[in-house]
């Protein structure tokens, strides 16, 4: 069975069970204080929670991840940077009894795995949380022996949340027993089975009762409703359906395998480090600048350029030729792009920015590796295991390499690196930076500057949207660079072109008016008396900054256009801004929209958004 059937025979079958199929959402969650989107259930969380009501009680959906926490396990036979999620949710509709039995009608009757094969675990109890035992029911009732349940702890078999607080629950995982043949390594448990890490047993779908709440003490409370949250990660089910050893032999890997074989004239290269690591981060690369991540030194941009560097050091060491990442970018956008659009779209700007960096970097990778090899003598000749903290800084401050990959490098070669005397100069090259900084451009600097006008157009546009379309609309999310504004908002329906059109409108009259923009401080209790818009309450410090659009002050009884708990930086006048245009409105996740949008200066000079030459010299804004 080829991946794209099984992707399709997922939602077919989960539509059959009347599940809304749901589109997946962006790589970069509408949630600000998420990295990045990394579970297929971060865009339900409002209706898993039950914050919010949702359109459908079930759900279904092909969810593009990506994952921080595994790049140090790329090279084994399954782990992944970025990967889709396949999932189905309930939402207060049916729970354990449904979703066990359809899991196993779904694996055993469409994908036609031997059930004798499939073994589960079940939560054992812990932290006051009882043991499944209804869990345990429902799969013997359903054909699977006793012998092949197992119990395991809160590590194992409880999931979540996302961050510190929100749903989560116990959870029921189905392992396959693939044989002895793929047994490995000696077994880790005293008898082999599911959790064993000698390769034989692979863990394809996990089940997860969404029972529960969690608290910022750390306190477990029960949702109102009970819910289901499932994932199963393609790349696995497909290396299990496709008997192969690993993920990087399925037909999800082995095109882009076998260019990377081509360029660099080696061979087996879906079974070696290097080969499995370029596989896998060529993908993620793609993935994360087609959903409007670019390489910086902080943050997501921070994370796309060390696997952008991490490849290409990987091909140096298989002798790539320079310039390789371009070819294997082309197999990976052709592979995709029916499936995720965004790829053939935005392919202009993604081999535009790939070369940019490749370029970028190429030039100081060789003397950074000669750099390196002197270190290592160094170290050696000093009958050390260590790397110096200042040496590690110089090897990034000079030729751009991630602490990540010098410790890498440093662990193949059976060394260590000072990662607290790294980060000691660090901070100290912060330091001055920042010093620099205010003294140039008197404390804001040039980027808030450059973002403030975007800054008090993302005011008006909210209150735009709310009077378009209803007072519904929250504002989930934003991100600004200087050519650019995102906003995502709370809103179940595509915007129809005279919806747009409107927001617009209203945004330029604004604009238009020559409103002053005021600020004052006072306690957010305040503020929120006299209806300044906050989110995200439990963040706000007891004084606030609140910005008013139009009106007088927050002591007069003349409302403002627009009034908002804000940080900042914005203009002073609403002249400032310029032309605004709405360049996109989409689907961010379920009940999420996402509006692009550009301003135009005065004199009417801008790059669109769909300009790679402009959109190649953004840096990654923070989130308001």
């Amino acid at each position: 069975m080829t991946t794209n059937e099984i992707r399709q025979s997922f939602l077919d079958f989960f539509k059959n069970k009347s599940h809304q199929i749901v589109d997946s959402s962006s790589l970069i969650p509408a949630d600000p204080t998420a990295l990045f989107t990394s579970a297929g259930m971060q865009q339900f969380v409002p209706y898993l929670s039950g914050e919010a009501e949702p359109p459908y009680n079930r759900a279904c959906s092909v969810q593009k991840c990506f994952r921080t926490s595994d790049v140090d396990e790329i090279g084994d036979e399954f782990h992944h940077t970025f990967f889709e999620m396949l999932g189905n949710w309930s939402f207060g509709d049916y729970f354990k009894e449904e979703a066990i039995q359809w899991a196993l009608e779904l694996l055993v009757d469409n994908y036609y795995l031997e059930k004798d094969r499939l073994w589960v675990t079940i939560f054992k109890g812990e932290k006051n949380i009882p043991y499944d035992k209804e869990a345990e029911k429902i799969w013997q009732k359903n054909g699977i022996v006793k012998n092949k349940i197992k119990q395991f702890g809160s590590a194992d078999n409880f999931w979540g949340p996302v961050g510190s607080t929100g749903p989560c629950g116990p959870c029921s995982e189905i392992h396959y027993d693939r044989g002895k043949e793929f047994q490995k390594d000696k077994c880790t448990l005293p008898k082999c089975g599911p959790n064993c890490g000698c390769g034989r047993f692979v863990e394809i779908w996990n089940l997860v009762f969404m029972e529960y709440n969690t608290a910022e003490k750390g306190e477990y409370k029960k949702l109102k409703k009970q819910n289901i949250d499932t994932g199963a990660g393609l790349e696995r089910l497909a290396c299990v359906l496709q008997n192969k050893e690993s993920d990087y032999e399925t037909d999800l890997f082995l095109p882009i395998i076998r260019e990377i074989e081509k360029i660099s004239q080696k061979a087996d290269l879906s079974k070696q480090k290097s080969g499995r690591i370029i596989a896998d981060h060529i993908r993620a690369i793609c993935f994360l600048i087609a959903d409007g991540v670019l390489p910086s030194k902080e943050d997501r941009g921070y994370i796309l350029r060390r696997i952008l560097r991490r490849a290409m050091r990987h091909g140096r060491l298989i002798e790539a030729e320079k310039g390789f990442l371009i070819p294997l970018a082309q197999v990976v956008i052709k592979q995709y792009h029916n499936i995720y659009p965004e790829l053939k779209n935005e392919q202009s700007d993604i081999l535009t920015i790939i070369q940019k960096e490749q370029e970028k970097f190429e030039k100081t990778l060789s003397q950074g590796l000669k750099k390196f090899k002197k270190l290592v003598s160094k170290v050696y000749s000093l009958r050390s295991k260590v790397i110096d903290g200042k040496d590690t800084f110089h090897l990034y401050d000079t030729y751009g390499f991630p602490l990540e990959l010098t410790k890498e490098m440093a662990e193949e070669e059976g060394l260590k690196i000072d990662e607290k005397a790294f980060e000691k100069e660090f901070e100290h090259h912060r330091e001055i930076s920042r010093a620099g900084a205010k003294k140039k451009f008197g404390g804001v600097g040039e980027w808030g500057d450059k973002v403030a006008p975007h800054h008090t157009a993302t005011h008006l546009l909210h209150k735009a949207l709310q009077q378009v379309l209803g007072d519904h609309v929250q504002q989930a999310g934003s991100d600004l660079t200087p050519e650019r504004l995102r906003f995502d908002f709370s809103h179940s329906q595509k915007m129809t072109d005279e919806e747009i059109k409107k927001v617009e409108e209203i945004v330029n009259q604004k604009i238009k008016e020559e409103l002053e923009v005021k600020m004052e401080e006072m306690s957010y209790e305040q503020a929120t008396e006299k209806g300044a818009l906050a989110f995200f309450k439990e963040k706000y410090p007891k004084i606030v900054k609140v910005y008013s659009i139009g009106g007088n002050s927050l002591t007069s009884s003349e409302p403002p256009f627009s009034r908002e708990i804000c940080a900042g930086p914005h203009v002073k006048n609403t002249n400032e801004i310029g032309q605004f245009k709405i360049v996109k409105e989409k689907a961010s996740g379920a009940g999420i929209r996402r509006i692009k949008a550009v301003i135009e200066n005065q004199n009417g000079k801008i790059k669109m958004e769909n300009d790679p030459s402009s959109k190649a010299k953004l840096t990654t804004g923070q989130a308001l």
